[in-house]
């Protein structure tokens, strides 16, 4: 059974893929002009331009990996490959790299083009449930939550939400 979406709706989901990237790559542009491409400092510190560059960084990476699998699928579909196809839009359906993980680690406030492809990508339900959620909860911290001044707290917290009824 194929789980496939026919292409105009892969079209569609990759276009906004590319437009949430395309929105992330000009805020890098305006934050490595901001703070430089290789701000000193402490790495250490969330929010600090080290950890901005890196999570604007990482979110635009892995958007481009996910649009390369949407990209494969449509190819393999085009081709007749069903089950290639499948396999490949199973892969780009899990939560794209470091989206919103990423924005845990950039300064407040996200700059306009950041919130605007979070919110594309939220609102694109093309992803697993909990992507949105964590891309909202990303969008209302009102600091940067990562990496964690605590690390032992950190880690508590991350079991304590892993428990079943616990988020």
């Amino acid at each position: 059974m194929s789980i496939f979406p026919d292409l105009a709706e892969l079209a569609r989901i990759g276009r906004v893929l590319q437009e949430a990237r395309s929105l992330l790559r000009s805020e890098l542009a305006r934050l490595e002009e901001q703070y430089g491409p290789s701000p000193g400092g402490d790495i250490t510190d969330a929010g600090s331009p080290q950890q901005t560059l890196l999570g604007i960084r990482d979110m635009s990476h892995g958007l481009s990996g996910t649009f390369e699998k949407i990209v494969l699928a449509a190819g393999y579909a085009a081709l007749g490959y069903t089950r290639e196809a499948d396999r490949a839009l199973e892969s780009a359906r899990l939560k794209p790299m470091c989206v919103p993980s990423g924005a845990d680690r950039m300064a407040r406030p996200l700059g306009e083009a950041t919130v605007q492809a979070l919110e594309m990508i939220r609102d694109l339900a093309f992803f697993p449930g909990e992507t949105a959620i964590a891309i909202d909860v990303a969008l209302a911290a009102p600091q940067a939550t990562y990496p964690p001044e605590d690390w032992s707290a950190y880690a508590r917290e991350k079991m304590w939400r892993s428990r079943p009824n616990q988020t």
